[in-house]
């Protein structure tokens, strides 16, 4: 690995999870680690849930929950030091709030991410990975990137492990048409902006989670004169389940726990917490919603309708409008609605890992359902014959559990990447992170990994 073009980590993707990443690369290096590591992103630059940034919208984690500290208290880039460096720390204490806005804490990760400007390349689409063989061996990778546009110039960067951070897709009804009317709320903000004519008169929003709620809020105060339609199948929005004890599905601790449990097991844990994190709201929206909802009845001037236990079946661009067909499952009779907007909140789906990993896909072992087979330390499952090291941050839910591709776990994940990459490497790593009160099943972690993988459900 002498060629300049060599690294030891490429990260693929560069959003929260990676960034996660590049600080435990950091540390590691200042306590005497020798890892060299570059980052690639799609966008021109680091930004987070761009079109949801929502003025008023919070995260639904607490500020504790950012890229380090459950990993390192101390580190130089938690959200702390980033409200010390802004001059808000006392301001914030006197918020008394766990919850940043959204747009404070994609601030904060902006700020984060201005400290590795030198590791990554922006606007640059990694559209390929090969094995580099040596003596019948797959000892390394060659990363394809594009820089720029799809007529940019193509460059390799040689890699002994990389590191999926790509992030989740929008996810659209099958044959609903995206046009300059009817789109995903993962682009609302830009999309809004682009709006050209008179403001819109009537708008459809179509989903019952966190995302569909925020876009219906947003549209029934931004557009003050126009009806909003929000058309999803459960009788009411649902409350996010945020108490104590459901929250412990997010400890670093629930991940070896699910881990380690069988198939059956798992999927019992996942439908019972799925009401954490699916398809549900904060209450405090909820109740904001409905209190505008009775506010109309009592005026009389009714423009936020709830289209509830109903479903989109049609969904027509007219060219100065949309014709939207929706359904009632009670009765299934029609309701055809002449709408200027369309704005489908339905969910996000995983990124095709094989996909991306191109030619390299084929050396990595599936499960019965297709998946990726994960070890502990979130590295997919190879041949016999390959030395080198995908790791994933994101697409792991089924072997990891809920929390796999969310905020609240970044800073332990992200230290035990770097650990596991560290130990197979051959160099000796700073201490394995501790997970939560200072628990040893990070440490535990580590030791397998340098030990080699093992089968899922073993005992840890």
């Amino acid at each position: 690995m002498n060629d300049p073009r060599s690294c030891d980590v490429v990260g693929i993707g560069f959003g929260p999870s990676n960034l996660g990443l590049a600080v435990a690369l950091d540390e590691h290096n200042r306590g005497g680690g020798r890892l060299a590591g570059v980052f690639f992103e799609r966008q021109e630059e680091f930004t987070w849930h761009r079109d949801m940034l929502i003025e008023g919208a919070t995260v639904q984690v607490s500020f504790l929950k950012d890229l380090v500290t459950l990993r390192r208290p101390t580190s130089e880039y938690s959200f702390l030091a980033y409200l010390h460096a802004k001059e808000r720390l006392i301001d914030f204490v006197n918020h008394k709030n766990l919850f940043p806005s959204r747009i404070e804490f994609n601030d904060y990760l902006r700020w984060v991410a201005g400290h590795f400007a030198h590791l990554v390349d922006y606007s640059c689409t990694v559209v390929g990975v090969r094995p580099v063989r040596r003596g019948g061996r797959v000892e390394a990778m060659d990363v394809t990137v594009r820089r720029g546009g799809p007529q940019g110039r193509l460059e390799v960067r040689r890699a002994r492990n990389i590191v999926l951070g790509t992030g989740l897709r929008p996810a659209l009804p099958p044959g609903t048409p995206v046009s300059a009317r009817v789109w995903h709320s993962d682009e609302l903000l830009t999309r809004i902006a682009r709006l050209q004519g008179p403001p819109p008169r009537r708008i459809v929003v179509v989903g019952a989670g966190q995302s569909a709620a925020e876009v219906v809020e947003y549209a029934h105060r931004t557009f003050t004169d126009a009806e909003v339609c929000a058309v999803f199948a459960r009788y009411g929005y649902s409350p996010a389940d945020d108490s104590p004890f459901a929250n412990r599905v997010f400890d670093p601790e629930a991940v070896d726990l699910h881990y380690a449990a069988g198939e059956d097991v798992r999927r019992m844990m996942s439908d019972y917490h799925r009401n954490t994190n699916y398809s549900v709201v904060d209450t405090d929206l909820i109740d904001e919603l409905y209190r505008r909802f009775y506010q109309e009845k009592v005026s009389g001037r009714r423009r936020l309708r709830i289209l509830n236990l109903s479903r989109v079946v049609e969904v027509l661009d007219t060219g100065d409008g949309v014709r939207v067909v929706v359904e009632s499952l009670p009765s299934a009779e029609p309701d055809v609605l002449d709408a200027d907007l369309v704005v489908l909140a339905t969910g996000y789906r995983e990124s095709d890992v094989f996909g991306l990993l191109g030619e390299m896909g084929e050396h990595c072992l599936r499960d019965q359902r297709g998946r990726p087979r994960v070890t502990r330390d979130y590295r997919v499952e190879t041949a016999d014959d390959v030395e080198c090291g995908i790791y994933l941050q994101g697409p792991t839910e089924h072997t990891h559990g809920i929390s796999s591709g969310l905020l609240s776990n970044i800073a332990v994940r992200s230290g035990e990447i770097l650990h596991s990459i560290a130990v197979r490497s051959g160099q000796s790593p700073r201490p394995a992170p501790a997970g939560r009160n200072g628990s040893a099943a990070q440490a535990r972690t580590a030791a397998l990994a340098a030990a080699g993988p093992w089968e899922p459900g073993e005992e840890a």
